[in-house]
């Protein structure tokens, strides 16, 4: 739980708003409670930050306005998504604005907050948020890695590892790529050992979540 708190901690919240006054309330807040974040006064300007190359796409979430000027927060929304953005996205909404806030949920938005909120409903919602990402992290590295492991295996062993996916049993697999049995099973011991992975189930499974 330790390591958990503080790897939130350590992960940015970026808030955007175009009041200015606002900006500088949930940032005091946020420092106040020991949490990193940055804010931006339009969308362009984190737009613009965000495409830099030193920008952390992974690691915090995105608390944002709906209405503003220039663009508006569906707009970024909608811009996020076409640059892959998967940071959860926390909007803030007037009371008029509510059938909007739920629609951008639809869209994939992952909670909204109405004017006025108390500070405590926001620092939920924001841990929430930050909890959902730190998951989202941990999936993605352990996608990242099966990809790596493979990429080691030999095409003979990808055959292999395909027909295991399938559900097909060693003697099976012998006789559709023309190979003894034994081969077969050696092959599969040497797909296991690549892959890191203790079990035949395990195997299927991080496989089929790599997908």
């Amino acid at each position: 739980m330790k390591n958990t708190q503080t790897k939130q901690l350590n992960a940015a919240v970026h808030v955007i708003d175009d009041d200015d006054a606002v900006l500088d309330s949930i940032g005091l807040l946020l420092t106040t409670i020991g949490i990193n974040n940055h804010s931006y006064n339009n969308v362009q300007s984190f737009l613009d930050t965000y495409c830099h190359p030193d920008f952390d796409k992974y690691s915090g979430c995105i608390l944002m306005d709906i209405r503003m000027p220039v663009m508006s927060g569906i707009e970024c929304q909608y811009r996020l998504k076409e640059l892959g953005c998967n940071l959860p996205l926390i909007f803030i909404t007037g009371h008029g604005d509510v059938t909007t806030a739920v629609e951008t949920m639809k869209n994939g938005a992952f909670d909204f907050i109405q004017k006025p909120y108390r500070e405590q409903l926001l620092i939920d919602a924001i841990q929430k948020a930050l909890s959902k990402n730190l998951s989202e992290q941990s999936r993605i590295r352990q996608t990242n890695q099966t990809k790596a492991r493979l990429a080691t295996l030999t095409s003979r062993e990808i055959q292999i590892l395909k027909a295991i996916v399938d559900g097909k049993a060693n003697k099976v697999i012998a006789i559709e790529l023309s190979l003894s049995q034994r081969t077969v099973e050696i092959h599969r011991a040497h797909v296991m050992e690549k892959m890191a992975v203790k079990s035949l189930p395990e195997l299927v499974r991080i496989v089929l979540d790599t997908l």
